[in-house]
């Protein structure tokens, strides 16, 4: 399946050095390379959606994961999650997407997911300011459970102009202030949905081989340290033993 990313603006790539070392650890069961297991994609990602309540979190993941919407959508208690696989350049790449709680009463709830999370979408509701504002503090959340990983902002709801409270170019400015991307989405009229995940997942994807290509360079300068190290410890040896 061919997608052409629709960010608003902001960095191709994750904000920074992305290390899947630290909150984005690389277990069998999440995000390892999955041939070697028989299995019938090639990486396992978790997403994680934050955000304050009511923003539409669920909605934009009942899109993306079974193509529905539902006006009257239970508010989720704690956290929920589905699955679907993509492809992306070639690659089958297996979404494990969270669905958290926004209510500052599940706050230590959604705390407690971040663990091992390769990705994180922060979602606010164009139609109410006070979610934009708030996502300085899911931000601020996730700088304080996660040392880098990736993440990426939207603005749901935007299907009614006469609705929209939050103006696309404040939201570019503070995207481009954070180092983060942007996108504007809405769930219930399916505007943008299946891009933000696809273009998402490739940054992901991304990131990850970036991190892996580094990983691998150290390990060979490492290796050649070693080696000259030990040439000189042998010449040294060698002189030693010479006689005077």
């Amino acid at each position: 399946m061919s997608y052409k990313p629709a960010f608003l603006q902001g960095p191709e790539s994750c904000e920074g050095a992305v290390r899947f070392d630290v909150c984005l650890s690389w277990t069998p069961s999440l995000g390892q390379s999955s041939r070697m297991a028989g299995k019938d994609y090639n990486h396992l990602f978790k997403l994680l959606i934050i955000g304050d309540s009511n923003v539409g979190k669920s909605s934009l993941l009942l899109r993306f994961a079974d193509n529905s919407f539902s006006g009257s959508y239970i508010t989720t208690i704690g956290v929920d999650f589905k699955i679907r696989t993509v492809d992306i350049d070639g690659e089958r790449v297996k979404l494990q997407i969270w669905d958290t709680a926004g209510q500052e009463r599940f706050r230590t709830i959604t705390s407690t997911y971040y663990r091992n999370t390769h990705g994180v979408i922060i979602v606010y509701d164009v139609t109410n300011p006070e979610s934009f504002v708030n996502v300085k503090r899911w931000l601020n959340e996730i700088s304080q459970n996660c040392d880098s990983v990736c993440k990426i902002l939207v603005g749901n709801k935007n299907d009614d102009p006469s609705k929209k409270q939050v103006d696309t170019q404040d939201a570019m400015r503070f995207g481009e202030s954070v180092g983060v991307r942007v996108f504007e989405t809405s769930a219930k009229e399916n505007i943008n949905v299946e891009e933000m995940f696809m273009a998402f997942t490739h940054m992901v994807l991304r990131a990850k081989k970036q991190s892996q290509s580094r990983a691998e360079k150290e390990r060979e300068r490492e290796k050649d340290t070693v080696h000259i190290n030990s040439h000189r410890d042998r010449d040294r040896r060698k002189r030693g033993k010479k006689c005077c």
